[in-house]
Order: structure tokens, then C-alpha cells, then sequence
């Protein structure tokens, strides 16, 4: 009986696991790896690497992201650990930009500017929109059939995948050859 028990559990588990299409970001266990490689130099580093490896905080964030807040992000969209608030500085080909990450999406910031634009995601329409000076324009809608709506700057729309050849097509159609958002003027 006990391992009928755990057969069934296992199943079950496995079963989760492959047919929830989830691959999810594992905030948790890269959140643990990233504070573990700011921590010092790459000795203490791999003391903590190998100290997080006996005892089993590595082996236990992975699985708890797996199990628990893979499937949370899968069914209800957003994750729990996700980096809401959280600051971060690209550099771009016109300078160094901050980028921090809202709720619904990100707010871009070039350093030593005040204006700033915003990139929100409206789950309701499935639409992604840039907001700047009180003015919103909408960039792109997310499909049901998995393709990508794109508004370009002559009003027009392009329906494509979500791959390179579906960016180069946009490319082609704007005229853009360095960006895709074209919708503000």
C-alpha cells in the first residue's frame, strides 16, 4: 500500500510538472545565485557555493521554485519573487539608461534626464503601452493564437510571430534598423 502511495505521488508530481508547459524564471533560485557571486571574490564565492551545496539551500530553492512558484507564475501570470522596484542601469548606444520594474511593467530613465517613459503591460486588453508626459500610445497586443500585433508609427498594424524573422519584418516594414517601438512621435 505504501508504495502504491508513492508511486501515485510521484506521478502526480511528474505529471505537474510536464503538463504545465511552465518554464517559469526561477526568481528564487537566481535571486540565491546572483546574491551569492555579489558577495566577495570567487573564494568566498565557492565557500558559499560549496557551503549552499551540503547543506541543501541550492537543491531546496530549485525545487520550491520548480513545485511551488513556477506553477504560481504559470497560472497566475506574474511571480512572487519578482523584482518589483528594483533599479537597474543598461548602457545604450545614446548613453547609460535606468530601468526599473514596476508591477505592470518598466520605467526608462536616461541618466541625468527627468523625463522618463513607461512601458505598461494592461493584462485585461493583453496590450503593451509606452506612457510618456500624460500621453499614451499603444505599441503591441498579444494574440491568443501566440503572434504580436504591432502598431507602427503611420497608424498602421503587422501581425507577426514572436521570433527574429517576425523583428526583422517589422524592421523592414518601419524602416527602423535600430529599434521597434516607433509608435510615439
Amino acid at each position: 500500500m505504501k508504495k502504491l502511495k508513492i508511486k501515485v505521488a510521484c506521478a502526480l508530481l511528474g505529471g505537474s510538472l510536464l503538463f504545465s508547459s511552465c518554464i517559469g524564471s526561477f526568481a528564487l533560485w537566481n535571486n540565491l545565485k546572483d546574491w551569492n557571486q555579489g558577495i566577495g571574490n570567487k573564494f568566498v564565492n565557492e565557500l558559499v557555493f560549496l557551503a549552499f551545496n551540503i547543506i541543501p539551500v541550492y537543491g531546496v530553492a530549485y525545487f520550491a521554485d520548480v513545485v511551488v512558484l513556477n506553477s504560481i507564475e504559470f497560472w497566475s501570470g506574474s511571480n512572487p519573487l519578482a523584482d518589483v522596484g528594483t533599479t537597474k542601469t543598461v548602457k545604450g548606444e545614446n548613453g547609460e539608461y535606468l530601468i526599473r520594474t514596476n508591477e505592470n511593467g518598466y520605467s526608462i530613465t536616461k541618466k541625468g534626464d527627468d523625463v522618463s517613459i513607461d512601458l505598461v503591460y494592461n493584462q485585461e486588453n493583453r496590450t503593451w503601452n509606452a506612457s510618456c508626459d500624460g500621453e499614451s500610445y499603444e505599441l503591441m497586443t498579444m494574440n491568443e493564437d501566440g503572434t504580436i500585433t504591432v502598431k507602427l508609427q503611420d497608424g498602421n498594424t503587422v501581425t507577426v510571430l514572436p521570433d527574429q524573422q517576425g523583428l526583422a519584418s517589422i524592421r523592414a516594414i518601419s524602416g527602423s534598423q535600430t529599434g521597434l517601438f516607433t509608435a510615439a512621435r
